[in-house]
C-alpha cells in the first residue's frame, strides 16, 4: 500500500516511524516532511493547507490511504476534499473537526449533551468580557481561551481581574491571535490533574489508546507560558482502570454518539483534554487529531500494526480491531528553542542526534527542523523530541533524559522534570 501523511511535525514524523512497520506499507509520502521524516518518507513540497494540491497528489499517485496529522487542514475540509474524489482519508470532516476549531461550539456541544465540563460563558466585545469579569458571580481564578486554533497558546489562567482584563483586551482588541480571537470564552477554573485521552472513532464505535499526560507549561513544576507541550508520559498514575472507564462512559461515548445525532459522524482519532477533579472528570478541550507530543509516547508503546486500525476507523468498521500496548512506560522530553513560545530565532546546527538515537530504547522525532545540505538546523519553536520506554517511568524518563545529553544546539530549552514526579507511570 501506498501511504501520503499530510505534516511535517514530531506527530507525523512518530506516526510515519510506526506505519513503516506494516508489512502491509509499500511506500510512505510525507507532505512537507522534515529533517527526520525524510529518512523514512519521500517528502513532497505540499503544505497541509493546500488541500486540493494534496488531493490531486493522492489521486494521481493512487494512494491507498492518507492520514491528516495537524488540525487546521482538518477544520479546513480535507477530508471533504478527499471524500469528494473517493479517496481514502483518516480524519473528521470538516464539520466534525468543529470541535476543536471552535471552543465556543465545543463548550455549547457539552451543554447540550451533558457532558462534564466547566461553567463559561462566551463574549465577543471587550466591554462585555469586562462588564462579565467585573460581575460578582465571577470567581477568580479565571480561564480566558480564544475560540480558534492558536497552536496551543491562547489560554491565560488569569488570578486577578486586571491580569483578566488586560488579556481580554490583547484578544478582542489588539487582535495578537486575528481571527482565532474573534470569541473569547471566560471559563470557571477547575483544580485538579490534567490528562490526555485517546480514542479511534469510525462515526459509531470507538477504540481507546492507552492513557497518558501531557506537560503543557514551559517551566519547571508545570510554571510559565503555555506551550503546544513541553513533554509526555504514558501511561499515567492518573488514568487508573476505574477512571479510566468513567472517561469512556461519561465522554468519548456520548461525544460520538452526541456528534452523529447532529450529522457530524467523528471518523479519525479523538483527543479529550481533561482534568481529573474530585467529583469525576471534566472536558477541558477537544482535539480533532493525534496529539504532539503525545504521539511520541503512545507509538513506541504500540505493540504490532497501526494501519488495520486506522483503515478501519476511516471506513467505519472498528468492530473488529484490538490494539495491543507493550506494559513498559514511555517517556518524551521536546527540545525548543530559546524564547518560544514567544519570538525564537531559527537555523541554529543540531548535533548529537545519531548519538543519541543508539540507546537502549531511545528514539528521537523531529518537528522544527530541516536539512540545509547533510546538516541538521532549526526552523521552529518546538525542534525535537526524545522518547524512550523503560521498565517504568523512571527508567523511561533517565533514558530519554541520556538521549537529550546527547544532543545539541544553540539555546537549546527542556524541561527537567518530565516523567519524574513521584508515582509517574500508573497500570494503563
Amino acid at each position: 500500500m501506498k501511504i501520503l501523511v499530510i505534516g511535517g511535525g514530531g506527530r507525523e514524523h512518530a506516526l510515519i516511524w510506526k506505519l513503516r512497520e506494516s508489512p502491509d506499507v509499500q511506500q510512505i509520502y510525507c507532505a512537507p516532511g522534515n529533517a527526520g521524516i525524510v529518512a523514512l518518507a519521500d517528502c513532497v513540497p505540499i503544505e497541509p493547507t493546500s488541500l486540493v494540491e494534496a488531493a490531486d497528489f493522492a489521486e494521481k499517485l493512487r494512494i491507498d490511504l492518507t492520514v491528516v496529522g495537524p488540525e487546521l487542514p482538518l477544520t479546513l475540509g480535507i477530508v471533504d476534499e478527499f471524500g469528494k474524489r473517493g479517496l481514502p482519508i483518516f480524519g473528521p470532516s470538516r464539520a466534525a473537526a468543529e470541535i476543536e476549531g471552535s471552543k465556543a461550539f465545543a463548550k455549547e456541544f457539552l451543554v447540550r449533551h451533558g457532558i462534564p465540563t466547566a461553567r463559561h460563558e462566551t463574549v465577543s466585545s471587550l466591554a462585555a468580557a469586562e462588564r462579565l469579569l467585573a460581575s460578582r458571580e465571577t470567581r477568580f481564578p479565571v480561564v480566558l481561551k480564544v475560540d480558534g486554533l492558536a497552536a496551543g497558546k491562547g489560554v491565560v489562567i488569569a488570578r486577578t481581574r486586571d491580569e483578566a482584563g488586560a488579556f481580554a483586551r490583547e484578544v478582542l482588541e489588539g487582535r495578537i491571535y486575528g481571527n482565532a480571537g474573534d470569541r473569547l470564552l471566560i471559563e470557571e477554573h477547575l483544580e485538579g490533574h490534567e490528562a490526555s485521552f485517546f480514542a479511534l472513532c469510525d462515526g459509531r464505535r470507538i477504540v481507546p489508546l492507552v492513557g497518558c499526560q501531557d506537560y503543557k507549561r514551559l517551566g519547571e513544576g508545570d510554571t510559565g507560558p503555555n506551550t503546544g507541550g513541553m513533554g509526555a508520559l504514558s501511561p499515567t498514575s492518573r488514568l487508573g482502570p476505574e477512571t479510566f472507564q468513567r472517561v469512556v462512559r461519561e465522554v468519548i461515548l456520548p461525544t460520538v454518539s452526541g456528534l452523529a445525532a447532529e450529522g457530524r459522524p467523528y471518523r479519525g482519532v479523538l483527543y479529550a483534554g481533561l482534568m481529573l477533579c474530585a467529583s469525576g472528570p471534566q472536558v477541558l478541550e477537544f482535539n480533532a487529531r493525534f496529539g504532539d507530543p503525545e504521539t511520541q509516547v503512545l507509538m513506541p508503546r504500540l505493540k504490532g500494526d497501526l494501519l488495520p486500525a486506522l483503515l478501519a476507523a476511516s471506513t467505519g468498521t472498528l468492530e473488529e480491531t484490538h490494539l495491543e500496548w507493550r506494559r513498559e512506560a514511555c517517556v518524551t522530553v521536546v527540545a525548543a528553542a530559546q524564547g518560544y513560545p514567544g519570538r525564537y530565532e531559527t537555523g541554529r546546527r543540531v548535533d548529537g542526534i545519531p548519538e543519541a538515537e543508539k540507546l537502549d530504547g531511545v528514539a528521537v522525532f523531529h518537528a522544527g527542523t530541516r536539512l540545509e545540505g547533510n546538516q541538521t538546523v532549526t526552523v521552529g519553536g518546538r525542534v525535537l523530541a526524545v522518547s524512550a520506554l523503560g521498565a517504568d517511568g523512571a527508567q523511561a524518563a533517565e533514558r530519554a533524559y541520556g538521549g537529550l545529553e546527547r544532543i545539541r544546539f544553540d539555546g537549546m530549552v527542556f524541561r527537567t522534570d518530565i516523567g519524574r514526579e513521584p508515582a509517574a507511570a500508573g497500570k494503563r
